[in-house]
């Protein structure tokens, strides 16, 4: 069997190989019924709950650097662990002595019915090993992936600022291994009439896209795996994008920020941060850990949900999509992307390759909010993003975007239309609030009924006034047109 056909990985410190792989079939059904490995756990098989929680190690690009990131096994397709290190719960006790994350638990009492208890472990460890000395919110943060239908949390953080006073263990250089697994040549993995493609270049994504124009494009697999497991969908050909070096990279120029359309969230998010600050409360709360570490932008950008959290701070920065067919690329305003649910501007074969984000000039204050019934790890009823920027006390420019009232995420014309030239007040955001009804006509659906969508997103724009310092305290508002 050639060396392009054969799936290669690490785990405990064997090197894995894998052929005839079924393209689709999951990391957590390959534990479980392959190897018999039933520490990792099914609960949702969508990535909510966090009970199939592994972790897997990396090269970066640099190829020295190791990478230690939680994800869901459960809709996390097999192939992708090509040139990865593959770490369950089993992997921590070699010895049968309890890794320092374990014993935690353990002495906290963080195991209740036991059911999540893997998952809430692996994730610690990846807490563990990345973060010497992570504060509350961080553990928070790291936990925000896991559910725990005892309501035992106390415990578990209790055991995460434990753990790192327990004699530690050695750590793992997993630097070698992960060398020997590196492929200098393109994944190809076919069972029956199906097949699992991983290029390493654009070109040769292009050329496979071109050539494959109805594939499966994958890339964190967060959207895709539940096609598998909810759906039951057979996908024949799948274009996978993690391989790709070029869709890895992020740069800067002194107009722009360029991400690459695989560039997982948890990479793009310091960066992000770094230009535009005021969109950290999306970004914490975009989905959960294990989700942003295999989910990329390009992908929420292409899936285009209507309550697809990235592209509504992305139509306010007026952002660029870079496309490619074959060796023609091709660029579009984000704003003009979408044409209706789930319908995009991309032809058949044509790829994102990467997004250009323009920088803001000072004084420009970009903002988005998310509202849902959860802070942690809940889809979105309602998502907005704004744009402002001031002469004196009166608006010079003003962008308002907002997912989960339409059929596709989309600007709020008319709102802002009657916000620009105005003085930022309260009686301008009254007013703008009348046009927010005729923006946009949201349905009822097992988020959030239409008239409570209408009452919060214009409570949403009156928050974001206050939170400009120049609003009075707050009106309590109630229900009703």
């Amino acid at each position: 069997m050639a060396d392009n056909a054969t799936i290669r990985f690490v785990l405990d410190g064997d090197i894995i190989e894998l052929t005839s792989v079924d393209p689709t079939r999951t990391v957590l059904q390959y534990l479980r019924e392959d190897l018999r490995r039933k520490g990792t756990k099914e609960g949702c098989a969508e990535g909510d709950c966090g009970a199939c929680t592994v972790v897997l190690a990396e090269l970066k690009r640099d190829g020295e650097t190791v990478a230690l990131k939680a994800i869901n096994s459960c809709i996390q397709f097999l192939p992708t662990l090509d040139g990865k290190e593959l770490i369950t719960v089993e992997s921590l006790t070699p010895d049968g002595d309890l890794h320092p994350v374990q014993e935690a638990m353990v002495r906290n009492h963080g195991s209740q019915c036991g059911f999540c208890t893997p998952g809430f472990v692996m994730s610690l460890y990846a807490l563990y090993e990345s973060n010497a000395k992570p504060n509350r919110r961080e553990i928070d943060d790291a936990l925000a992936g896991n559910l725990c239908r005892c309501t035992g949390y106390r415990p578990i953080i209790a055991a995460a600022h434990d753990m790192y006073v327990i004699d530690s263990v050695a750590r793992v250089d997993r630097q070698q291994n992960l060398k020997r697994v590196q492929r200098s040549t393109s994944l190809v993995v076919e069972s029956g009439d199906r097949r699992f493609f991983a290029p390493q270049s654009v070109a040769e994504l292009a050329k496979l896209m071109s050539q494959y124009p109805d594939a499966t494009l994958l890339a964190g697999g967060t959207d895709v795996g539940l096609w598998v497991t909810k759906q039951h969908r057979e996908l024949d050909t799948v274009v996978y994008t993690g391989c790709v070096s070029e869709l890895q990279i992020i740069s800067e120029s002194p107009e722009a920020l360029e991400i690459g359309a695989a560039v997982s969230f948890t990479d793009a998010t310091p960066v992000l941060l770094k230009h535009f600050p005021g969109l950290e409360e999306l970004l914490r709360r975009f989905a959960s850990p294990p989700i942003r570490n295999a989910g990329t932008l390009g992908g929420n950008i292409a899936n285009g949900s209507p309550i697809g959290d990235s592209m509504a701070a992305l139509m306010v920065l007026d952002a660029v999509l870079v496309l490619r067919h074959g060796d023609v690329e091709r660029e579009i305003d984000i704003n003009d992307f979408y044409h209706d649910y789930r319908v995009n501007d991309l032809q058949p074969g044509e790829v994102l390759i990467r997004i250009r984000i323009p920088f803001v000039s000072a004084g420009t204050i970009v903002s988005s909010q998310k509202w849902s019934k959860r802070f942690d790890q809940d889809i979105s009823a309602i998502c907005t993003a704004y744009r402002l920027t001031l002469d004196g006390s009166r608006v010079a420019t003003f962008q308002m975007a907002c997912g989960g009232l339409a059929g596709t995420v989309r600007r709020a014309r008319r709102t802002e239309a009657s916000i620009v030239g105005k003085l930022w007040n309260e009686e301008t955001i009254e007013l703008a609030c009348q046009q927010l009804d005729d923006d946009f006509a949201p349905i009822s659906d097992m988020r959030a009924s239409a008239d409570i969508r209408r009452i919060a997103v214009k409570n949403l724009l009156r928050r974001f006034l206050m939170e400009t310092g120049t609003a009075s305290l707050p009106t309590v508002y109630t229900y009703g047109r």
